[in-house]
């Protein structure tokens, strides 16, 4: 975490200066606003979503997540999270602190892998707006092309998991 925070302030500062030199104190104050009026809109969101993320942690009982959702569960496991990645609602808002949930409570890697990619590429809540903007023809191509990806995504993680074993989170 230390070094995406590292790597996320160097960004910024790199941000900073870019306005500066493109448009001056001006630029910097409207940036600082458009960035706390941003702010302002997700904060709940964000708050909401870190609160889920602890309270999944604590409901999930470690027999269950050991029996259902570790990569000891195979297929099982796999199939759950597709499933579940299918019914988040609100996208990476609600889809990602599940997930980080999911994985302190010890979810396998192949699991929580799954469902990143399930939720990403078949939330349901996406379907009405893509058939709206793309129509149903190319929607149900587009799901039926990735129906197979977020499986496919854990059981590769299976497969290579294993030899990310030796590296520490940041």
């Amino acid at each position: 975490m230390t070094n995406v925070l590292i790597f996320m302030g160097a960004l910024l500062l790199v941000l900073i200066g870019a306005t500066y030199v493109r448009a001056g104190s001006e630029g910097l104050t409207l940036a600082l606003r458009a960035s706390g009026d941003t702010g302002l809109k997700f904060l709940p969101v964000l708050v909401l979503a870190i609160a889920m993320m602890g309270f999944i942690e604590v409901l999930l009982p470690q027999q269950v997540v050991e029996r259902w959702l570790s990569d000891a569960s195979g297929p099982r496991g796999i199939v759950i999270a597709t499933l579940a990645g299918i019914a988040t609602p609100a996208g990476s808002l609600v889809g990602l602190p599940l997930a980080a949930g999911l994985a302190k409570a010890g979810a396998g890697a192949a699991v929580v892998v799954t469902y990143l990619v399930s939720f990403s590429l078949l939330s349901l809540i996406r379907l009405p707006i893509e058939v709206g903007i793309l129509g149903p023809r190319l929607t149900a191509l587009r799901v039926l092309a990735c129906l197979l990806l977020p499986p496919l995504a854990g059981l590769i993680t299976l497969v290579i998991a294993p030899a990310f074993a030796r590296f520490t989170p940041g």
